[in-house]
């Protein structure tokens, strides 16, 4: 109710599963966020959209040299499990609260998506699967 629009019927296949409620306005590429939800607590936000700012700047499509920049000392980094060359970034909350950023990049070292949410379901890297 809070989104303030339809996000679907989608229902975990066992009490407390995982799965993703979806904003039922698509762009032309698919669904450009998902909101999961895990344990009947919402866990993560994920975002494909260029045009959606991450918490302290970050976007779909910067660099990773400008991720290293607006989240300087923050940063843990990672090799991405399916792109030969890509990278998971993982920020820290910088006041000490759970919550974790994390940007995906291509083997270019572009931002092709983002998440944000708490540990462990923002460091799930196939969503629900």
């Amino acid at each position: 109710m809070a989104w303030g629009s339809d996000l679907g019927d989608a229902r975990p296949e066992q009490p407390g599963g995982c799965y993703y409620l979806l904003p039922q306005a698509r762009s032309a590429n698919g669904y450009r966020l998902g909101f999961m939800i895990e344990q009947d607590r919402f866990a993560r936000v994920d975002v494909d959209a260029v045009d959606i700012e991450a918490p302290g700047g970050g976007r779909v499509g910067m660099n990773a040299q400008d991720i290293d920049r607006l989240y300087a000392g923050r940063i843990s980094k990672q090799p991405h499990k399916y792109v030969d060359g890509g990278q998971y970034l993982r920020i820290v909350d910088a006041s000490g609260g759970p919550g974790v950023l994390l940007f995906e990049t291509d083997a270019k070292g572009v931002v092709s998506s983002w998440r944000i949410g708490v540990p462990p379901q923002v460091d799930y890297v196939e969503g629900c699967s």
